[in-house]
Formats: structure tokens, sequence, C-alpha cells
């Protein structure tokens, strides 16, 4: 029988009250994994209360009580590792090790929220007038929430989960309705911890579901990962109803190979970037360009490489790239790479029509590489979110930079030399939040906020490291005086 996923209220497995379901396939097999609930307002309010009535016990429990819970929640997860990473493979479609560095960050986020102690203090100044203490106390805010997109279903909610709840806060989660069996187990390993009910919940859905979470009286902050026009619909709706909300948008992310970069450290890195999980992740390599001489080497050694890669099922250990998230996707992506063609882009290595033997019907493309790419081309504007690769010349370090500050998006950039002069100027001058030297995927550590600028963020506080401590806390400013 198909699994009928239910929500997580008040510590407890509940069906929703929509008896509408969606389901949920695995992309490479097309096969049913399970049926999840398209969900109802009432179902949010559901969650939102058993959070809310939880909020002032669980901000009360001393932060080195509430650590511990993420110290166990850290252990039941390494004990259960391979078991995340065959639910990160079924329902994403990624291959093995993908999945693995997938689960390995999400522990990282989990590390993090252990250390909080260490630094979530306030600040006090004796004296800052005659006979009188001035202190800021830092203070738990409420109910905060997540809205989690497919690419990475297991690792984004862990990137604000559990920090929020050690600092005191409860907590909604709102996962993809695509990949919704990765949180799904993260609240069963979490069900094991016998938190206080109403600390965390989870709620399935759709749209509306999301729209009901941002509006919602008691909820008082979101977090969201996804495309940029929805990014800003969320960062609208929470504005709109007075919430503190960090939305990570889309990407167009640019690499500068400089002609004195060492060429196979950096066409190593470039495949792993724009073809790791399919290019299906917002730090993901789209466009590559090459500096004057770089450009030829540069250009046949990716087709070299890329032509090479094994696609097929990401539980196949042999597998180095796997399916697209779904048929959908892959239509769109092909549509994307035939307008590029049509723009004048040459497909040097076309993955339209991609074929894997014993899996006929998977959602498979696979990688492609567009040379003679020019910046007004969609190919070089848009997010295309697929494996796809395309390769602009430059004729100078300016005109790259130029290239890269033009583009509406600034999620990531990436710069391959051997210049000490380059590299500086480069993170100086490249307008984006995650920068990379000789790295092709610029992600940062879980004690690292993760960067974003123009249209790939919304918000003032990102995810991660310090800006997650500010998200999910207030500072009450006290000013005393004793006679």
């Amino acid at each position: 029988m198909v699994q009928k996923l239910q929500n997580y209220v008040g510590g407890q497995w509940v069906s929703s009250t929509s008896d509408k379901m969606t389901t949920v396939i695995n992309p490479a097999t097309c096969g049913v994994l399970a049926e999840v609930p398209v969900g109802t307002r009432e179902d949010v309010d559901a969650v939102a209360n058993a959070a809310a009535e939880a909020f002032p016990e669980w901000r009360s429990t001393p932060i080195l009580s509430r650590a511990q819970y993420m110290y166990r929640y850290k252990t039941l997860i390494e004990n259960r590792f391979e078991d995340f990473v065959r639910v990160v493979v079924e329902e994403n479609g990624k291959t093995r090790d993908e999945a693995r560095g997938e689960v390995r960050r999400g522990i990282e986020s989990i590390d993090f929220a252990i250390g909080l102690p260490n630094i979530a203090q306030g600040y006090k100044v004796e004296d800052i007038s005659s006979g009188i203490d001035e202190t800021a106390e830092r203070q738990p805010m409420g109910v905060f929430a997540a809205i989690t997109p497919f690419n990475f279903p297991m690792m984004v909610p862990l990137w604000f989960l559990p920090t929020a709840i050690v600092l005191g806060n409860t907590y909604i989660l709102k996962p993809s309705p695509q990949t919704p069996l990765s949180a799904q187990l993260l609240y069963e390993v979490m069900d094991e911890l016998d938190m206080p009910e109403g600390v965390v919940n989870l709620v399935h859905g759709g749209v509306d579901v999301s729209m009901a979470v941002m509006e919602h009286p008691k909820v008082v902050g979101v977090s969201f990962v996804g495309s940029s026009p929805v990014a800003k619909i969320v960062y609208e709706t929470c504005a709109k109803h007075g919430k503190r909300v960090q939305a990570q948008g889309g990407a167009k992310n640019h690499i500068v190979v400089m002609p004195d970069a060492d060429m196979g450290v950096s066409v190593k890195n470039i495949m792993g970037s724009a073809y790791g999980c399919a290019g299906q992740r917002c730090l993901a390599g789209s466009v590559v360009v090459a500096v004057g001489d770089a450009y030829e080497p540069l250009r046949d050694e990716l087709v070299k490489q890329a032509s090479a890669l094994r696609v097929g099922y990401g539980l196949e250990e042999t597998t180095q790239m796997g399916s697209v998230i779904s048929h959908a996707a892959r239509e769109r992506i092909e549509k994307m790479i035939t307008e590029g063609v049509a723009e004048g882009a040459n497909p040097v290595l076309d993955g339209r029509n991609k074929s894997v033997e014993g899996f006929a019907d998977g959602s498979f493309v696979g990688p492609t590489i567009l040379d003679g790419v020019t910046a007004d081309m969609s190919v070089a504007r848009d997010e295309i979110f697929g494996p796809v690769l395309s390769i602009m010349k430059a004729d100078s370090f300016d005109e790259a930079v130029d290239i890269l500050n033009s583009s509406r998006y600034g999620n990531s950039a990436s710069l391959f030399t051997n210049s000490g002069k380059y590299a500086r100027d480069f993170k100086y001058r490249v307008d984006a939040g995650n920068i990379g030297i000789n790295i092709g995927v610029a992600a940062a550590t879980a004690s690292f906020p993760f960067g974003g600028k123009k249209d790939s963020f919304f918000g003032d506080l990102h995810g991660q490291g310090p800006d997650a401590l500010e998200f999910f806390t207030d500072r009450k400013i006290v000013i005393e005086r004793w006679f």
C-alpha cells in the first residue's frame, strides 16, 4: 500500500483535514513513493496553535537543555545516515554521494545549533549614567516557520529549525510536496526525542498552505528557499503581515576562468558545479566566462569530461549524475535549451532526449554545453535549474566582471586564477553574496551566513551563522537604577 503522509501537530501524527492528495514520484523510475495531502488553512491553524501554546514553557527551558535535545537528535540522524541518503535519492533523483553530502551538511547545521549557548549572549554597560546600568537581553520571539524547496529536502530544513528551537522559539516546517519524505523522516526521528508537545510541527501542502503560514497571526517569522519570483511574493506577503522574513531566491551563477588558471583543477571544479545534483541547486555554475586564451582549451576539456559522465539512477553507485525532479522540469529545461539554440547558441553537447537503459520513463536530461553564448540570450540571463552550462568569451578580466555584474541575480560567482591581484579585485568588485576563488561551489558552512544579493535574496538577515542568531531572537533593552 502507498503511504499516506500525515502532519505532525503538538507531538502527534494527525491526518490532514483535506481528503485531496497528490503523489510523490521517484523521478528516475516514475514509481509512486507516497501520497501527500494538499492541506488546508485549518491544518495551518492546528500547527500554529500548537506551536504558540508550547512557546511559553519552551522559552523558559534553559538553553543548555534545549541544546541537549539537538545533541541527541544529531546522534539519532547519524545512526540512520544511510536511511536519509536513500530517501533523498528516491524522492529527489540525486546520486548517493550527492545525497550523502546533503545529509552531512544538514548535520553540520545541527552542530552549529548545539554550540549556540556559547554565542547567544546579550551585552551590558555599567554606569551608562550615574547609578544606571543598561543591558541588551536576547530573547526568543515565538513561532517561526520554514517553507522549503525540493532540491535539498533534508538539508534546508536543518538550516533553520535547530537554530530556532535552541534559541527558544517553536517551529513549523512546510516542505515541498514534491519531496516531503525527507521531512517526514526528520520528524519521525525527532519524535523519538520526547520534546515538549508543540515545539516542532510539520504541515504538508501546496500554495494555499504556504500562504496560510505566511498570513497566520501567530507566526512571527518565515524562512523560504526557492525561485526568485516566489521569493519576492514571500517577502512581500510576510512584510504586509508584519513578519520577519528571509527569502532565498534563484540564481544565474557565473564562473570566470583566467588564462593563468590551472586548467585541470578548474575543469574538475566546474564539472561538479554545473552537473552536481543535475544542476538543480542555487549555487550551480551555469555560465562559464573564459577570458582570452583560456577559451578553447577550457571548452574542449569541458566537452570531453561532460560527455563521459554516467547518467542514471542515483541509487546505483556508478551513477555520476541523476535525474531532474520531474517530467515537467525535464520539458522546461529542454525547452530552454531549444530557445537558446534558436537564439544562436551552439549545442556542442546536447542533453535533450536523454534515455537511460532500464529507466525509459525517467526524468533525465543529459549534460549540456552551449557554446557561443552572448549576454543577450535567454540562456545567459534566465535561471535554467538543470544540467546546462553556457560558455561565454571575454577579452579581459574587466569585461568578465562587467558580464557578471550585469546579471539581475547575485547568489554566487567564482574565479579560477593563480593571480592574487585578480582574486582580490574579483571578491572586491563582483556583486554576489557568495564568492569562490578556485572553488566551483561557494557554499557557506553552517557557521557563516548563506549570502545572496539582488534578485537572489529578499530580506536583511540571511540563513545560517550569526545572521540566524539575529533572525531568531530580539533584543530587549533594560535600563535600571536602584535606590
